[in-house]
């Protein structure tokens, strides 16, 4: 069977190599080119000696020309992904773009929350979010993808899995998460993010001013009025993996089985959705190294409390843009992500 070509630009990050690592057994993606403007010239293996079966590429710099037919993945900035997208779309590529820079449709709320003006934003029309169990079939005909933050999809998946329920919710919705320093933004050598700043600490961060801030409230509410959303991130200490307490408030009050029933049937729909009986169960370790959201629920009044759990380089990064990849290309959705 021939396979389908790809190329990662930016594959010597966290995302990149975790991406790498999951196509390296992918019976029907054949990786063929990758880049690193950092370690250029270095083969593949010398770059992940920890990883197995990887194929026999160099790295190559980002402006490197790319092997005909290949689809592109963005394991890029913001900023070069702005630059890039435009060119592959433009080549008649197929794009996923894992940076937040074709997530917002909001100019003036993407550019408060990166700090950079967006020279390509009359190219949002042509972007399909990439969370598959709100925009599926959306994703089989994309031609471009952009790949939800971690952060946001712990808290837009179980709110908008709440289906016509959150017709009823009373903002603001509160969501206070904590993942590990590679979710936290450890993708580069601030001294923050070092282990002996992060060694027997936890802090919060980015308070109320978080980029995925107004992705939860665009996605979580998708179909039904926009509720704002109140987000403070924190940051453990520990290497993966990403739990969510997300608060939300009715009107009057709103049954067990209400929440049961949309979340029970969305588990027993959604390859990767799971629902367990209690929020106290819900574990980053049950998630790591895994395509799985965890979420658990518990009513009290007329609040609701949904506690969810992902691996932020899987389900939260790299698993969920494979995800989208086998979409996008036809393949069965859960190919290469059933058995890590």
């Amino acid at each position: 069977m021939k396979q389908t070509k790809l190329a990662i630009i930016g594959a010597g990050g966290l995302t990149g190599k975790e991406l790498t690592k999951l196509l390296a057994h992918h019976p029907n993606f054949e990786l063929v080119h990758v880049t690193s403007n950092q370690v250029d010239g270095k083969h593949i293996r010398e770059v992940f000696p920890d990883l197995s079966h990887l194929p026999d590429l160099k790295f190559q710099k980002h402006d490197a020309p790319v092997p005909k037919e290949a689809g592109i993945v963005l394991a890029t900035p913001n900023e070069v992904s702005l630059e890039k997208a435009p060119q592959f779309l433009k080549e008649g590529r197929k794009v996923i773009d894992l940076s937040g820079t074709f997530r917002l449709h909001n100019k003036e709320k993407f550019e408060k929350a990166y700090q950079f003006s967006h020279s390509e934003f009359g190219m949002m029309d042509q972007v399909v979010y990439g969370l598959p169990e709100l925009f599926r079939e959306k994703l089989k005909n994309a031609q471009f993808v952009s790949n939800p933050g971690c952060y946001a999809t712990s808290a837009i998946l179980p709110v908008a899995l709440l289906g016509n329920l959150r017709k009823e919710i009373q903002g603001p919705v509160i969501v206070d998460a904590k993942s590990g320093v590679s979710g936290a933004g450890g993708r580069t050598e601030e001294i923050k993010f070092a282990y002996t700043n992060v060694y027997e600490n936890f802090r919060a961060y980015k308070i109320l001013t978080h980029q995925h801030e107004p992705e939860m409230e665009e996605y979580g509410f998708v179909g039904t009025e926009e509720k704002e959303i109140h987000f403070t991130p924190h940051l453990l200490p520990i290497y993966r993996g990403i739990l969510a307490t997300i608060y939300l408030s009715f009107p009057k009050g709103i049954s067990a089985e209400q929440i049961k029933e949309k979340f029970q049937s969305a588990a027993e729909k959604e390859p990767f959705v799971r629902l367990y009986q209690t929020p106290e169960e819900i574990e980053i370790r049950k998630v790591q190294n895994t395509n799985f959201l965890d979420l658990g629920f518990r009513i009290k009044g007329n609040t609701l409390v949904i506690v969810s759990a992902l691996d932020n380089l899987v389900k939260g990064a790299a698993g969920q843009a494979l995800q989208n990849l086998n979409l996008m290309y036809g393949y069965p959705e859960t190919e290469g992500l059933v058995t890590l």
